[in-house]
């Protein structure tokens, strides 16, 4: 009877029946609680609540001193302890102070009692702590350590409840990240050591090896500034791993650092043959990013050894891209500036006896287990002969190149230096009809320039050799390649030829499609530079290959365009509303705050007039539980204007659909708050606003496990919802292609080239952060 009357003691206090249980196995504990429950009843005088008895529980179960038991309960009890973190400061000051009497007053001083943390001051300190970590939480997702944020907030508020620093952090994330997703919910990996000890097979294993993984809290810059990657100091190209040194390397490193005076010097070597895309943004990032973080300069070096698929439009494109993420290049330069030094170094080559002309056809050359040429060992002198035949025309396209004599890392044989093209070059017209290969021209360029770091994305780490090799064969000056991971988007496709696909089946309609995620596609859709280099840091300079959600870069896109995109009201769905006492006899001129958050930025003016405009989706006859915007009995604000409308008449069509409402106003401080304020327009202009969707539906399109019809087989019919009569507020009428702003409770918006006089063209860049059905 006595263990049924504990049981049921022991689950009032907020105990489990499982815990209650065990606890009546231990004699002692069960002593102890029921004592502390009993002095506590009679303090409080009625039942204790749950919250009370679990800390009852808890110094039940840890307090070894007996004699200060009624001291602790008597401050439980009257909620002077009311935490865990103030129980475990009492506990820790009666074990540290065993003499009598207690000094109460440093006692409570020193266990928190009378300090009152207001749930304001958690929602600030955990506030601070997700923006201290938010590059890192928005790449990492739920796989975060939710616990560093509990843990910083708790350090800022000592005495805060741990529960209420839970929630508010659960809150805050739940409201960042949103709803978790299907990759949220996968397994991660059970420890951090076995990230650590992944992260030091890949350094002792990959080339950039000898630097680290990039800490997503560092700007861009750094991450590269200074020894941050490890990388060799420029003249100290020998101490980089698996360089190769010759018996005149220190001597052409000498003459190396009299050249640069020991400047970092690096390159961004686009091929003209099609449209930069996201990934090229890292590239680009880096490149120019290492050399300015280190107070160095970088080429902007067009390798154009491909007459065949090379367009004038496509350098132009490149150059604007360059210089539209914010960068510009010490000196723009071409492969074609170095042909005739590249002919003679062809030759060179020949001269020792390390090349030679060969007639193997192209299907022959393919793959990595091609048997050796029957011309590999020809004389010297014919192969010379032979590559001047090459030069002079002798050689129709395909009957001869010329091929250097070594093994690559990938196994593959004697690559080619030289082919026959006869395509018209587009800077040195019909002189050349060879042209030098990526694996001849590459390494050799970077040699000329001086390039003291050639940064290069790890698929070119199987042509290291050839690259430390031909530099080493003829005897000049020889760089150092380091390889990063490339920059890959889910739900994309960047490839030249699949892009050409998708216009060709007219799926987008150019480069420049806003679907894509070309540089070009992202700049018309309305994506900031600031945010696609804030994106690439927060991504980091990594060895491994990164695969990165969209939303990571649209959330970039939010950061930035927060804060600088100004607001406007527009309705994509018209409904019209007469009010019908309006309050004065003209239209009304409103202020409106461009940022209203900060209303130094300034105010744009917008017409408020009898006849507005407002979504018809915030109108509802019959509403659900929930809504809180316009209904019967159920009036709402008009942003901005202090006004609030109530319905007072629905006219429909003969079809039934509602084609405008009736309705009267007041001054929104002459009676009760409306449950939701509304966006509207008054006077407005007729826009076309293109709504823009994922173009794929699967992560993966090019993968043939997840889309085994190809990736045109994938594509979205509802990627693009062009909205032909939008209405917008006259405050954007003199805006410009490329001029952004916020639509209020609609999404970022930016102006399309494909706008002309009259007729305004809105592109959706993204929505906004909070939940589209958040009124």
């Amino acid at each position: 009877m006595a263990a049924l009357d504990s049981l049921s003691l022991f689950t009032s206090l907020g105990l489990s029946e499982q815990k209650a249980r065990e606890t009546l196995k231990n004699s002692a504990l069960s002593a102890q609680l029921r004592e502390a429950a009993t002095q506590a009843q009679q303090t409080l005088g009625s039942t204790i609540d749950k919250a009370t008895g679990i800390l009852l529980y808890g110094l039940a179960s840890r307090l070894r001193d007996t004699r200060r038991l009624s001291f602790l309960v008597s401050y439980i009890a009257s909620k002077k302890i009311h935490t865990e973190p103030q129980l475990s400061a009492a506990l820790e000051y009666v074990r540290s102070h065993p003499l009598d009497p207690i000094d109460t007053v440093d006692f409570e001083r020193e266990c928190g009692v009378g300090v009152i943390v207001t749930p304001e001051q958690i929602e600030e300190a955990v506030e601070a702590a997700i923006n201290r970590h938010r590059p890192q939480l928005l790449v990492e997702r739920y796989h975060f350590n939710m616990g560093l944020l509990m843990g910083e907030a708790r350090a800022v508020l000592k005495w805060a409840d741990g529960k209420m620093i839970k929630n508010e952090v659960d809150m805050q994330v739940l409201h960042l990240l949103g709803p978790k997703m299907e990759a949220d919910l996968e397994k991660k990996f059970k420890v951090a050591k076995a990230r650590l000890e992944e992260t030091d097979r890949r350094t002792a294993k990959d080339v950039m090896e000898n630097g680290e993984t990039a800490d997503q809290t560092l700007s861009l810059i750094e991450q590269l500034r200074g020894e941050a990657l490890k990388f060799h100091k420029p003249g100290e190209n020998y101490k980089t791993p698996g360089y190769v040194v010759t018996p005149h390397t220190m001597n052409l490193l000498k003459q190396h650092l009299e050249i640069t005076g020991g400047q970092v010097r690096t390159r961004f070597p686009p091929e003209p043959n099609g449209i930069l895309h996201i990934g090229h943004a890292k590239a680009i990032n880096f490149n120019f990013g290492y050399a300015k973080a280190n107070n160095g300069i970088c080429f902007l070096r067009f390798d154009d050894t491909n007459p065949e698929k090379e367009e004038a439009k496509f350098f132009t494109a490149i150059c604007d891209m360059v210089a539209w993420l914010g960068y510009t290049p010490y000196k723009v330069t071409y492969a074609s500036d170095y042909f005739d030094q590249l002919y003679a170094w062809a030759v060179e080559l020949i001269r020792r006896g390390l090349a030679y002309v060969c007639h193997q056809r192209g299907e022959e050359l393919k793959g990595h287990n091609t048997l050796p040429s029957p011309w590999r060992d020809r004389p010297m002198e014919e192969s010379l002969l032979l590559f001047e035949a090459m030069r002079k025309g002798k050689f129709s396209e395909g009957e001869a190149t010329l091929r250097m004599k070594l093994v690559m890392e990938d196994g593959k044989m004697d690559p080619v230096a030289y082919r026959v093209k006869y395509t018209p070059h587009h800077r040195t017209g019909d002189k050349w009809c060879i042209y030098p290969t990526y694996d001849y021209t590459h390494c050799l360029c970077d040699s000329i320039e001086h390039i003291t770091h050639s940064l290069c994305t790890k698929e070119f780490q199987a042509r290291r050799s050839s690259y430390f090799w031909l530099c080493n064969a003829l005897d000049v000056y020889c760089p150092v390649q380091w390889e990063y991971g490339r920059l890959n988007l889910h739900y994309a496709v960047v490839s030249k030829r699949k892009i050409l696909q998708l216009v060709a089946t007219g799926a987008v309609r150019d480069w420049d499609d806003p679907r894509l995620f070309t540089l070009t596609a992202l700049r018309r859709r309305g994506f900031p530079p600031e945010a696609i280099n804030n994106f690439c840091a927060r991504v980091g300079v990594t060895v491994a290959q990164t695969t990165m959600e969209p939303h990571l870069l649209e959330a970039c896109v939010r950061d930035v365009l927060n804060d600088t995109a100004p607001r406007a009201m527009a309705v994509l769905e018209s409904l019209r509303v007469i009010i019908t006492n309006f309050p004065a006899a003209k239209s009304l001129d409103i202020q409106v705050p461009n940022f209203p958050a900060d209303e130094t930025k300034g105010f744009h003016q917008v017409p408020f007039a009898p006849i507005v405009f407002i979504e018809r989706t915030d109108f509802k006859e019959e509403p659900e539980p929930g809504f809180k915007r316009l209904a019967w009995g159920q009036p709402v604000g008009l942003r901005h204007t202090g006004y609030v409308i109530e319905l007072q008449h629905v006219v429909k069509g003969p079809s039934g659909c509602v084609e405008s409402l009736e309705v009267t106003c007041r001054r929104a401080d002459a009676g009760e708050k409306p449950k939701a304020f509304i966006h509207w327009v008054s006077q407005p202009l007729m826009c076309e606003v293109r709504l823009y969707e994922r173009l794929f539906q699967h992560k993966n399109p090019e993968d043939p496990t997840e889309v085994p019809g190809g990736f045109l087989s994938d594509l979205n019919l509802a990627s693009l919802h062009v909205v032909d009569a939008a209405l917008v507020d006259c405050s954007v009428a003199l805006a410009k292609p490329f001029d952004k702003f916020q639509f209020e409770r609609l999404g970022y918006f930016s102006v399309d080239p494909d706008s002309h006089q009259g007729k305004l063209v809105f592109n959706r860049t993204v929505t906004l952060k909070e939940d589209p059905g958040k009124v």
